[in-house]
């Protein structure tokens, strides 16, 4: 409520409330004394942002359409695109491939994070069941980003748009037409240097007191716009659009009060970011929304190839009672797409992990029979009590 591998199964406290995020490191009689040089706080600093990040919940030019929209832009993708002199839709398809009845349009948001590529990357490989889907990107980089990911699947795989997620006209451009939204946002923390300088010094000190490093989100990410007030704003534009299925990746722990992550941002003890909380709010949003919707609550991201690994659902945060509490993003992608279209998946809420590899039964083949499992469940939207975020 998006890491190189750090949610591996040693990372696993820094999600769920354990007390060190860093890296061990025991000095021994025969080391020297430890220096605060900035390679070491450098890396240590990209290492703590990579695990806020993929906890959370993310080219050659070619002749994929991207659409810059302006804000309260009244244009369509059609009128966008041949304003800019752009391919109307796709390149090479044509009108036709993007409103073909037999084939889902879906849209996705957060296209260029690392989830959200390889999202686009598969729906632009399955050209038999979807039409060359939709991103909302961010930036012209991001859009070369997408563009690179999709490159295999030829110059018509994909249509980009250049837009924010709290601009509802750029929204409704990205969902006209469109059957399917899948939303892959999130806010961002980032990390407070000084705290982390304390942080390296508690673990090399072994006199000192443990300090965890401190986040905080920007003015304009804060969890309440991002993870609700503007995942609100998208769901509204894509039903106003006439979209049918949401499904909407969120994440685990939005049961617990002092679940971590909710600490982020706020200073310590649950304080006022509480991402998770506004998470849940946007998800009870999207619940009562009358839309057909999907929700999944991956665990901690890994950068991991995926269809190797024997997948677990469960509901509730029931998996975070265990030890197997990640799954690699490229499962989480392929989780996503399956939704769009399995029975199984309609109206359903879920929690998404992995065992490690060669564990359990061997990888998990049909993703939507493994949807099976939680048939007659339903997600628990009455917990957490008391919450301080104004939960429905």
């Amino acid at each position: 409520m998006s890491s190189v591998e750090s949610h591996s199964k040693s990372n696993l406290p820094t999600l769920y409330g354990q007390r060190n995020p860093l890296p061990s490191h025991t000095p021994s009689a025969s080391s020297p004394a430890p220096a605060l040089n900035m390679t070491v706080t450098l890396a240590v600093i990209s290492h703590a942002t990579a695990v806020a990040r993929s906890a959370l919940r993310v080219h050659p030019p070619s002749r994929h359409t991207t659409l810059r929209l302006r804000a309260k832009s009244a244009f369509s993708p059609r009128t966008a695109a041949a304003a800019s002199g752009a391919a109307a839709v796709s390149a090479g398809g044509g009108e036709k491939e993007a409103t073909d009845p037999r084939k889902m349009q879906v849209a996705v948001t957060g296209a260029g994070g690392r989830t959200g590529s390889l999202v686009m990357k598969l729906l632009s490989e399955q050209r038999g069941a979807f039409a060359a889907p939709r991103g909302l990107v961010r930036s012209s980089k991001s859009a070369d980003k997408v563009r690179g990911v999709v490159a295999d699947a030829g110059a018509d795989a994909c249509v980009l748009v250049e837009g924010n997620i709290s601009d509802p006209a750029v929204l409704t451009t990205l969902c006209e037409g469109c059957d399917a939204l899948v939303i892959l946002t999130s806010a961002v923390p980032k990390p407070r240097i000084f705290s982390m300088i304390k942080a390296l010094v508690s673990k090399v000190l072994p006199w000192m007191e443990n300090k965890r490093p401190e986040f905080y989100f920007p003015d304009d990410g804060t969890p309440e716009q991002v993870d609700w007030l503007w995942q609100k704003t998208q769901i509204d534009a894509a039903l106003a659009a006439g979209v049918t299925k949401i499904v909407l990746v969120s994440s685990m722990g939005g049961t617990q009060l002092d679940n971590f992550l909710n600490t982020m941002g706020g200073g310590g003890a649950v304080g006022a970011a509480n991402i998770l909380l506004w998470k849940r709010k946007a998800e009870m949003y999207l619940v009562a929304s009358g839309a057909d919707y999907t929700v999944v609550h991956p665990g901690g991201l890994l950068n991991k190839d995926g269809g190797k690994r024997e997948l677990l659902v469960g509901m509730d945060d029931e998996l975070l009672k265990g030890d197997r509490r990640s799954v690699p993003r490229a499962d989480v992608a392929a989780f996503v797409v399956r939704c769009l279209d399995a029975p199984e998946a309609s109206n359903l809420s879920f929690d998404l992990a992995s065992r490690e590899e060669g564990e359990g039964s061997g990888p998990t083949q049909d993703l939507a029979g493994l949807l099976g499992a939680l048939v007659g469940r339903t997600y628990d939207y009455s917990q957490p009590k008391d919450a301080p975020v104004p939960l429905p």
